[in-house]
């Protein structure tokens, strides 16, 4: 029996019948990657919400009764823990990884889909054990979102009951979730390509989604065990983590556990999932940047190993987060090098992305003034964190304000920045609707500037030494009262980025009701994706063919090209010349 491509295969696509298989219980990887966005997006605002609250007691302390210092760790700790891995890993790799994958390589759908289904209503039975800890007894969790012990569990500590084993619980089930779908993308990538369609052929966009997922294969696990044994520590009195300790008088039964040991397992996971998030950030925005620029993403190959080489170093520096914690010099000196090391490729990416504006043919739509809002402030939160990769700044720094700007210029503006330009960008294929610009625009200048208002003066109150996670500054000679109105003003100032998100949820509702219809290609993009028959894409996603891919993905401002772009799936001779000679495309 002579083997079939998976690509030339005809397929049993199941077609749903009923508005449940369709919408709810739906194998069809873009109705689960917005059910996935949709989640994301909720559970989103509900950090946003606590993200306020927090802002309002620092700015203005001793005026909102309801805000006591537990319930204050409490928006502390799930801010946190929402932010980075309910809301941001989930929408860059459960949504954009779940839409575009199967899209852009001309698959089908996802390798298994029914897989796929179960991961999202995990992925939802996950949020909704989280948001239960809001209603138990002593609330949700306020051991900070890195929850180290004997802090986490031990009385005394808000949610120490079961907020703590609600959380822990909700990231096992997550991690569940993850996984279910890490090894779709990952076997789909792999295996159901169509014709033509190489490794060095495929879009950033799925370099970064397939090398990220990559990484929380591997270090996911480290986070889950860590989980499991922290719950043990908790309800079963083992000694993971757990050291002989006093805790309010009493000799707890707890006997030689490390809580440096979960340190280590915790930032294990905990800085791949930095790049987890910023991998798929890098290569939707390098694949936004270049069709806005009408110019070929410049370095193609370097911005590929640049991906995979951040990917392999990023589990080699975990450590750089626990210089307090009273390690080795020697261990100091080895993570602080590898930290160094690892700006090296990121480094290439933004030069790449710097020179693939140069001399375009630069559109400053939506989309592109998000992207280019990235690269400034990726660029500022990656230079804070050079400082803070070295073991006798960070040290001073640590505990301080500067880490807080820092952290949200890399892991929380950036990214977001990216996400908005994302989905301003494929929503007219998402929906076959195009989005109020004027709206748009609004959108970006007040969340690019209002961030701004809010992180920079962060940065000048870390040099002050204003400590973070405290729930009061109090009075104290160290600092001068420009701290006390600089907080004021970021609280103000995030109070503003936080109503102008609703302009953002606005112009997708009413977009979604009242917007325009527009053709399959708004963008006169080359990649697979705007190349459907239909618009919004059918299940199955290309009717009674697959397409054949014939060139890389960023054929733009091609000389001699009547439409100045061409789409990866045109063959050569289909390609219409200014002149009538034959198409000479590009090399890859």
């Amino acid at each position: 029996m002579s083997y079939i491509p998976i690509a030339d295969q005809k397929e049993e696509m199941h077609d749903p019948h009923s508005f449940v298989a369709k919408y709810v219980w739906s194998m069809d990887h873009k109705v689960i990657a917005i059910q996935y966005g949709t989640i994301a997006v909720g559970v989103g605002l509900v950090a946003l919400v606590l993200s306020a609250l927090m802002r309002l007691q620092l700015g203005y302390p001793d005026t909102f009764a309801f805000i006591d210092p537990a319930e204050y760790y409490q928006y502390v700790t799930m801010h946190g823990m929402i932010m980075v891995v309910y809301m941001l890993t989930a929408l860059f790799l459960g949504g954009f990884g779940n839409y575009l994958i199967p899209l852009q390589i001309g698959a089908r759908d996802m390798v298994f889909p029914f897989l796929n289904m179960l991961s999202v209503w995990v992925y939802l039975l996950s949020v909704i054990i989280l948001m239960a800890s809001f209603f138990v007894s002593g609330g949700p969790t306020g051991a900070g979102w890195t929850l180290y012990p004997p802090q986490a569990i031990t009385e005394g500590t808000p949610g120490a009951d079961m907020g703590i084993v609600l959380m822990l619980a909700s990231l096992a089930v997550f991690i569940v979730a993850f996984t279910m779908g890490g090894l779709n993308y990952v076997t789909t990538v792999l295996q159901a390509r169509t014709r033509g369609m190489t490794l060095m052929r495929m879009p950033l966009s799925v370099w970064g989604i397939f090398v990220a997922t990559i990484l929380g294969l591997f270090a996911f696990p480290a986070l889950f065990v860590s989980a499991i044994m922290m719950t043990f520590d908790k309800l079963l009195g083992t000694s993971f983590f757990m050291p002989a300790m006093v805790s309010i008088g009493e000799t707890l039964e707890h006997t030689g556990g490390s809580p440096v040991l979960f340190q280590h397992l915790f930032w294990f996971f905990g800085h791949p999932e930095v790049y987890i998030v910023a991998l798929p950030a890098f290569g939707l925005v390098s694949d936004v940047l270049s069709c806005h620029a009408r110019k070929n993403i410049f370095g193609y190959r370097m911005m590929v190993w640049a991906i995979v080489a951040i990917g392999g170093l990023s589990f080699i520096v975990w450590a750089h987060h626990m210089y307090v914690s009273g390690m080795n010099p020697y261990f100091g000196f080895f993570f602080a090098f590898t930290t160094l090391i690892i700006a090296v490729p990121t480094a290439i990416k933004v030069y790449n992305w710097v020179l693939t504006l140069w001399e375009g043919n630069i559109r400053l739509t939506v989309p592109m003034l998000f992207a280019c809002g990235f690269i400034f402030t990726f660029l500022h939160g990656g230079l804070t964190g050079i400082f803070l990769g070295n073991v006798t700044v960070d040290l001073p720094l640590s505990d301080t304000y500067f880490v807080i700007a820092h952290f949200h210029m890399v892991m929380g503006v950036s990214p977001v920045m990216v996400l908005f330009a994302s989905i301003y960008h494929w929503f007219p294929k998402m929906s076959g609707k195009m989005f109020n610009v004027t709206l748009g625009k609004i959108h970006f200048w007040a969340t690019f500037f209002g961030t701004y208002a809010i992180y920079l003066p962060m940065h000048y109150l870390g040099f002050l030494g204003v400590p973070r996670r405290y729930y009061s500054m109090g009075t104290t000679e160290f600092l001068p009262e420009s701290a006390n109105a600089l907080n004021a003003n970021i609280t103000l100032a995030a109070i503003w980025v936080a109503v102008f998100q609703l302009v953002f949820i606005f112009n997708i509702i009413w977009s979604l009701w009242k917007g325009k219809k527009c053709d399959g290609n708004p963008w006169e993009a080359t990649s697979l994706e705007w190349q459907t028959p239909e618009n919004p894409p059918a299940h199955g996603n290309w009717g009674p063919e697959l397409p054949t891919v014939y060139r890389w993905a960023y054929e733009y401002s091609v000389p001699g090209v009547k439409a100045d772009f061409v789409p990866q799936n045109i063959a050569p001779e289909d390609v219409e010349t200014v002149d009538g000679k034959p198409y000479v495309g590009h090399e890859d």
